[in-house]
């Protein structure tokens, strides 16, 4: 979220080394910036792609330090920086400890969902193929599946049908409103707002329990964010 490009010229090869198809966009500038704006949406934007990584139903894999924001410099083949380069920065824990706590939060999410104790015993592509989701977009039932699309939403139910998720991802560069489904029957009579990454710390992230009850038809999805509702059996 720092760097458009590699940065590899301390490595001696004149920034030959280390792949140039990089998957990344700086958000305005390339590197270190003090720019207000510019972190607020680099934090946004990695948390966003955490939400999305330890949601999924695969197995998700984290790069050390990437729960705390840890940084190469742009270099994409640190194997040969026996330095600051590629350690890992303890300080960076107090320094970012607003997404040590998201991604705490989220891991938590995770190991609580009835998936994740594993007790249906099914491999992941069993999974996927029992899997109930109904895909979205701003209006229910319709998804854009254009490469011009910025935003999709699905609902999807644990296989026992105690829990229902709603997830919107938007990378849309202006707020856009959703429709949202009625919460299922059997279930509370509400959504709660679990994620929103748009919203400042803590409110990012919630714990169910305790989350926010949403009741409109609708929700505004903020530029360039994620937002997860549940729904519990009553």
């Amino acid at each position: 979220m720092s760097y458009d490009r590699k940065h590899n010229e301390a490595n001696g090869e004149e920034n030959r080394d280390g792949t140039d198809d990089n998957r990344s966009w700086n958000c305005g500038a390339e590197g270190p910036t003090e720019d207000p704006q510019i972190e607020q949406l680099r934090g946004r934007q990695i948390r966003n792609l955490l939400t999305l990584n330890l949601l999924a139903f695969g197995t998700p894999m984290l790069l050390m330090g990437d729960e705390i924001r840890r940084t190469q410099l742009g270099n994409n083949n640190a194997y040969c920086q026996d330095n600051s380069v590629s350690w890992l920065d303890w300080t960076l824990v107090e320094q970012h400890r607003d997404l040590h706590r998201f991604v705490k939060r989220l891991i938590g999410l995770r190991l609580s969902r009835e998936l994740a104790a594993g007790e249906h015993g099914l491999t992941l592509s069993q999974l996927l193929g029992r899997a109930r989701i109904e895909w979205h977009g701003l209006r229910l039932g319709q998804p854009d599946w254009s490469e011009r699309s910025h935003s999709l939403a699905c609902t999807l139910w644990s296989l026992s049908g105690r829990t229902c998720f709603h997830l919107i991802a938007s990378a849309y560069w202006q707020p856009l409103r959703f429709e949202l489904p009625a919460p299922p029957a059997s279930a509370r009579p509400a959504w709660r707002l679990v994620i929103d990454t748009a919203r400042e710390p803590p409110e990012d992230i919630v714990e169910p329990c305790r989350a926010r009850v949403v009741t409109e038809a609708t929700y505004r999805v903020a530029p360039r964010s994620i937002v997860l509702l549940v729904s519990d059996e009553g």
